[in-house]
């Protein structure tokens, strides 16, 4: 018998065991909302879109992005309890 454990033990990943902390929520977050306003503006710099300068839609992107950030912001503080 116990080999059968030790074979169901081993199937057990790394996975199981991972806590993700509001800390690490909070990171993901900020560079969530980093990516959103730097895509943003990069497709304004590579002239993807019809109208050059920021559009409305770019707009709201970018306000989502950095509302993302800032709450990753807000979740950092908390430390390493479970999310």
């Amino acid at each position: 018998m116990s080999g059968e454990e030790s074979a169901k033990d081993r199937k057990t990943g790394w996975l199981d065991n991972l806590i993700i902390t509001k800390r690490m929520l909070g990171i993901a977050l900020i560079a969530l909302g980093m990516v959103i306003v730097i895509g943003t503006f990069a497709v304004d710099l590579f002239g993807v879109g019809k109208w050059g300068g920021i559009g409305p839609s770019q707009r709201l992107a970018i306000a989502g992005g950095v509302l993302i950030a800032l709450v990753g912001v807000t979740l950092i503080p908390l430390g390493d309890r479970p999310a």
